[in-house]
């Protein structure tokens, strides 16, 4: 197949080190590799955001980058994307017409409407992964606006709407996604359930560790630091679990966390517990070196309010750790409680601390479900298998005509907006 990916403002040529990658840029440059492995011909576009970036790069995976000439050449932030988007949607269409690919496949919203205005002219199908949705986020920040800005909450969620429908498939992250969709009128027939992945052969059991441990055992939570994340909850745990130290990785590199308020409110909570020289809060620990933190763990915490895409914990699996997760959005499909790990209410420090207690206690549960975390992970969240199952989702839709959206409002009229 001809795969074109959409990505307006998450580049797969990040570097892994880059202060700014998430998740979504490594999702795409892992899954083009993969795809690209399999055989196929992928093409990814992004925007140009640097005058020094050529025109097109050939990755050492085999698929090709193409930076998009869509506003101004530097970066910016989400927020300013949207009224370029029909300037880098005309660049696909020129791109398309020269040579049709077989599928469109975007990546966040943004990138929804810019591949479904370049590709309904063209007959294109058009895949959509949303990554995150603008409705669940608001739900689990209480209405509070990003601190990064969204374009227009509101108009976030009816565009992401849109782009649902509009969309030939939509590949949903988890079971909790799909009812999500279901609920914005996105029948259950037209989703596939398409997992995020993890490098299996980075992330492994054997490996060096990182950070020389001060206790008998050790915690290790990962992530950007924000309230969403949860990591406070486990702070309030550890006050429960004598001779365990926790190192919480997020944050400003090289762990310059002076400027950073969620760093400082973790920090009281920690003073305020009394557990102060227990926590570790090191800053944000380079890509490179997290395989290491992890494999340093007895046991690896995840509990942010609401996972979309899991990606902690399938690390934390690979590397053959057991998991103590909040029971929210795709953990639920990720961990298996009771087998890979142990799944908590969200928010609740005493039922994580029951749950850290137990495992602590148990070398051989630890070690049990460190065995059959690498397995699951291995087995079906390897790359070559989130690809594989890609590559299923578009061959349902590839006889199936893109055709405009029978509702009354439909992307197609942003065009001369």
């Amino acid at each position: 197949m001809h795969i074109s990916m959409v990505s307006e403002d998450a580049s797969p040529l990040a570097a892994l080190d880059d202060a700014d990658v998430d998740g979504r840029h490594v999702h795409i440059a892992e899954l083009s590799s993969a795809l690209a492995r399999a055989g196929h011909r992928v093409v990814v576009y992004t925007r140009r955001d640097s005058s020094d970036l050529p025109e097109r790069v050939r990755t050492e995976a085999n698929y090709e980058v193409v930076h998009v000439p869509a506003g101004p050449p530097e970066p910016l932030r989400k927020e300013e994307l949207l009224p370029f988007t029909g300037e880098f949607s005309s660049f696909l269409r020129k791109e398309w017409s020269r040579e049709l690919p077989d599928i469109a496949h975007a990546h966040f919203w943004i990138s929804g409407i810019a591949a479904q205005l370049a590709a309904r002219e063209l007959g294109v199908p058009t895949v959509q992964t949303f990554h995150a949705l603008g409705i669940v986020e608001r739900r689990h920040q209480n209405g509070r606006p990003r601190s990064t800005g969204d374009p227009g909450r509101a108009d976030r969620i009816r565009l992401e709407k849109l782009v649902a429908h509009g969309a030939t498939r939509v590949l949903a992250a988890c079971s909790d996604e799909v009812s999500e969709l279901a609920r914005m009128g996105l029948p259950r027939t037209r989703t596939s359930v398409i997992p995020c992945g993890v490098d299996v052969r980075r992330f492994e059991p054997v490996g060096p560790t990182l950070l020389p441990r001060r206790t008998k055992y050790r915690i290790v939570t990962v992530g950007k630091l924000m309230p969403r994340m949860g990591f406070d909850i486990t702070i309030e745990a550890l006050r429960a679990l004598p001779e365990t130290e926790l190192v919480v990785a997020g944050g400003t590199a090289g762990g310059e966390l002076s400027d950073d308020p969620e760093a400082a409110r973790l920090a009281d909570v920690a003073r305020r517990c009394g557990i102060a020289d227990r926590v570790r809060i090191p800053g944000r620990i380079a890509p490179s070196q997290v395989p290491a933190l992890l494999r340093s763990a007895d046991i690896v915490v995840s509990t942010p309010w609401y996972e979309t895409l899991g990606v902690v914990p399938l690390e934390a699996m690979a590397c053959g750790r057991p998991v103590i997760a909040a029971a929210a959005g795709s953990v639920l499909d990720i961990v298996v409680d009771g087998i890979t790990g142990i799944l908590v209410p969200p928010r609740l420090p005493e039922a994580l601390a029951k749950a850290a207690r137990r495992l602590l206690g148990d070398p051989t549960t630890r070690d049990t479900y460190g065995i059959a975390g690498r397995d699951r992970a291995v087995a079906r969240y390897s790359w070559d298998r989130v690809a594989a199952d890609t590559a299923r989702a578009y061959e349902r839709i590839l006889p199936v005509p893109c055709k405009e959206s029978p509702r009354e409002e439909s992307l197609s009229g942003m065009k001369e907006k």
